[in-house]
C-alpha cells in the first residue's frame, strides 16, 4: 500500500484531506497491521471523510454501514429472501422434491440478501479488499456492538445454514463514534484508536482553501477566524469543518468578499443548527466577532 507515513500523508493530501502527523501514523499502522481504525471526535471533524478518501486513494470500493438505534443482524449482515423462498418452495412442491433437497435449495446463496458487513467479507474473498465504514457506532445498541466483536477479531461471519464465511484478506475497517455514549473496552481493544479534534486556525484555513479554491483569500481567513471564535462559545452544537465549508460555499454563492453583519445574520442557519445557539448571537456579539475575525485575518 504505502511504504512510509510521509507517503500516506502525501496521498491523503492529493485527495484534499489535510491530516496531522498523529492521524497519518494511526491510518498507516491500521493499513500495515490490518487492525480496524477507531476514530472518535465531535460531529463534523472529518471522521467519515477519512474512509471515503482512503477508498479513493487505495482504488477500492467503499462499503458504508450507517448505525442507528435498533440496528440488528438482519440489516447489518444478512437476511433470507423469505418471499422468494416461499415462491420457490411451492414450485419445488409441484415438482415433488423431497424435504432434504428443498432445504438445500431454499437455504443457498441464491436467496441470501447480503448486507454491508457480509458484503465487505465477501469482496475481500473475491478481489481487492474494500474499505468498510462502520459509521457512528455510538448510535447503535450495545447488543449490536457485541456482535461486532467476532467480525473485528477474526473477520468472519457465522451463518447457521451455510457455515462460517471468512475473509481471505481483511477489509480496511474504519469505525467512527461521536461519543454520545461510551463504546465498550472489548471493542476498542480490537482497534487502533485516534481522537480527532477540531482543527487549529492554519489547518482549517488550508482545508477551506483546498475545498473552495474560488474563495477570496481574505474572506477565507475571516471565515476561519470567525468559526474558530464561535467554537470558543458555550454552544449546544459547535460548528464542525462541514459547517465551515457549507458556510464558505454560501458566502461565495452570495458574491461576498468579506464578512458583514447583515450577511452573517442571514446565513447563521448554515453554521448553527439549534435555535438556542442562534439566539446567543445577538447583533452586538456578531459584530464584535466580525471585528476580531478581520483583525485575525490581517495577521494570518
Amino acid at each position: 500500500m504505502y511504504n512510509s507515513v510521509d507517503e500516506l500523508q502525501a496521498a491523503l493530501g492529493e485527495q484534499d484531506y489535510i491530516a496531522e502527523r498523529g492521524l497519518s501514523v494511526a491510518i498507516y499502522l491500521a493499513l500495515k497491521t490490518g487492525k480496524p481504525l477507531f476514530l472518535e471526535g465531535d460531529a463534523g471533524v472529518g471522521k467519515t471523510e477519512i474512509a471515503k478518501v482512503l477508498s479513493t486513494a487505495l482504488e477500492t470500493d467503499l462499503i458504508r454501514m450507517q448505525c442507528y438505534e435498533g440496528l440488528d443482524v438482519n440489516t447489518a449482515v444478512y437476511e433470507w429472501n423469505y418471499a422468494g423462498q416461499i415462491l420457490h418452495m411451492r414450485l419445488m412442491e409441484n415438482e415433488g422434491l423431497g424435504r432434504e433437497a428443498m432445504e438445500s435449495e431454499l437455504f443457498s446463496e441464491r436467496f441470501l440478501l447480503k448486507r454491508p458487513l457480509l458484503q465487505a467479507i465477501e469482496q475481500s474473498r473475491d478481489g481487492k479488499a474494500p474499505v468498510l465504514l462502520i459509521d457512528e457506532l455510538d448510535r447503535s445498541d450495545e447488543e449490536f456492538e457485541a456482535f461486532l466483536l467476532e467480525l473485528l477479531s477474526d473477520f468472519q461471519i457465522s451463518i447457521p445454514e451455510l457455515g462460517t464465511i471468512a475473509a481471505k484478506a481483511p477489509p480496511v475497517v474504519v469505525v467512527t463514534s461521536n461519543r454520545t455514549r461510551e463504546i465498550h473496552d472489548a471493542l476498542k481493544r480490537r482497534c487502533l484508536y485516534y481522537w480527532i479534534d477540531y482543527p487549529h486556525f492554519h489547518k482549517e484555513l488550508q482545508i477551506v482553501e483546498r475545498k473552495a479554491p474560488d474563495v477570496p483569500a481574505m474572506l477565507a481567513r475571516q471565515i476561519t477566524a470567525f468559526i474558530q471564535d464561535m467554537r470558543s462559545m458555550e454552544l449546544f452544537k459547535r460548528p464542525g469543518i462541514a459547517e465551515t465549508l457549507d458556510w464558505t460555499a454560501a458566502l461565495i454563492a452570495l458574491d461576498q468578499n468579506e464578512l458583514s453583519l447583515e450577511t452573517v445574520q442571514d446565513t447563521l442557519g448554515v453554521i448553527l443548527k439549534y435555535q438556542d445557539d442562534v439566539e446567543m448571537l445577538d447583533p452586538t456579539t456578531i459584530q464584535n466577532m466580525i471585528d476580531r475575525a478581520k483583525v485575525e485575518a490581517q495577521r494570518a
